[in-house]
């Protein structure tokens, strides 16, 4: 079976498609069929993506690795009456040619979502570097230094872990990203990896750098690139911030730990 990639969590803004694109594509890139999948049933912003990349392959004569996008309908969350048979149904048509599956959630709890984490081989849950955003995985207290309790979508982790040692499966391999750090070392920052530090031993998941703000990460939209295809796509001098970018990404997927998967960009 194919190996499972659900980046979730349920808040907006956090760098999820980002992610979700930059580790597909990466894995596409070192030899590895990848399908996706969309749960954002509306924005679709990973399908916008791979429309993107595609159109810019055909106008600038390029062929570059690129994941199987595999299309959902269109249609209002709310209409979705059987979101464990569509989800199944749509990792069938994608298991047999892939090796890795990659699903993108929407930025709040939807019944696909709910069901995508119960399927999970392993969760990547991006998080801005904020006592904001980190309020998704646990409550502290008016300090912020101690933690009084998990939130619900903490729960929600806990119930797909329980039902898939009900079921026989491997444990989820759970990984908390970091994402848009400060570059000075400031008490939010150090009280943010405290807390997520001590949090991580509580509740059992893995913590993982993530990506920097950098502008380049928005420019390359409208033409579907990411920062490893630059070179392919005319670019033969990368720039600082481009080279650091890239670096980020290989650490990322040096720490994700998946299966077969050897670093080689």
């Amino acid at each position: 079976m194919a190996h499972l990639i659900v980046v979730g969590n349920e808040k907006g803004g956090a760098g999820k498609s980002t992610v979700s694109v930059h580790v597909a594509t990466a894995l596409a890139r070192m030899g590895h069929a990848v399908g996706v999948l969309d749960l954002d049933l509306r924005q679709k912003t990973f399908g916008r993506y791979i429309h993107n990349r595609h159109v810019h392959m055909a106008e600038a004569g390029l062929d570059l690795p690129t994941p199987n996008y595999h299309e959902l309908p269109e249609m209002a969350q709310g209409d979705v009456t059987d979101p464990e048979g569509m989800l199944r149904d749509a990792l069938a048509s994608l298991e047999p040619a892939n090796t890795f599956i990659l699903i993108d959630c929407p930025g709040s709890h939807t019944p696909l979502s709910q069901a995508a984490h119960a399927m999970a081989d392993t969760l990547i849950t991006p998080l801005n570097d904020s006592f904001i955003d980190f309020d998704l995985l646990a409550h502290t207290d008016t300090s912020g230094d101690t933690i009084t309790g998990p939130s619900v979508y903490s729960e929600m982790v806990w119930q797909a872990r329980q039902m898939r040692a009900r079921n026989g499966l491997k444990p989820i391999d759970w990984i908390v990203l970091r994402n848009r750090l400060g570059t000075q070392q400031m008490v939010n920052k150090l009280k943010m990896e405290n807390a997520v530090l001590h949090l991580s031993k509580r509740i059992g998941f893995r913590v993982a750098p993530g990506f920097s703000e950098r502008v380049v990460f928005r420019e390359l939209f409208t033409r579907g690139l990411t920062l490893l295809d630059l070179r392919d796509a005319g670019v033969r001098q990368l720039n600082m911030s481009n080279v650091a970018a890239r670096q980020e990404l290989r650490d990322l997927i040096k720490a994700l730990n998946l299966p077969g998967v050897t670093v080689n960009f």
